[in-house]
């Protein structure tokens, strides 16, 4: 430990309180990219493949919310999302009955976003190491 006058200790405690920070954005921001990209990869893998366009539909768009410094992501299908909901929850037949479900989205979301918030604080107590 180095020898800190009173002088320099409020600058002391405040770099190391940014450098802090820094850190564990960095490494959320990370943790956040590798989950999208876990929930994208497992939703096509999961999607139904008859013709196989369906579930190559499927990206992952990076949504900033400017004034708060929020960074998220949607994982959505870009051409065929008016179908994505019948598929995931199945639907009524026109000549009556229903069709079958095909979850792909939501348990791909369940099993990859559910562990985030853990992850997160993990994170936030290793000070952003692993």
């Amino acid at each position: 430990m180095a020898n800190i006058s009173i002088d320099q200790l409020a600058a002391a405690i405040t770099d190391a309180v940014r450098e802090y920070t820094e850190d564990v954005i960095n490494a959320i921001e990370t943790k956040v990219d590798e989950t999208a990209t876990d929930v994208l990869e497992e939703t096509i893998r999961l999607a139904p493949k008859r013709t196989g366009k369906y579930a190559k539909g499927f990206v992952q768009t990076r949504r900033t919310l400017a004034s708060h410094g929020y960074r998220g992501y949607t994982v959505w299908n870009k051409k065929h999302y008016r179908r994505v909901h019948l598929l995931e929850f199945g639907h009524a037949k026109r000549g009556g009955g229903r069709v079958r479900a095909f979850p792909h989205l939501r348990p791909a979301y369940e099993k990859h976003a559910a562990k985030l918030p853990d992850e997160i604080k993990r994170i936030i107590r290793n000070g952003g190491g692993t």
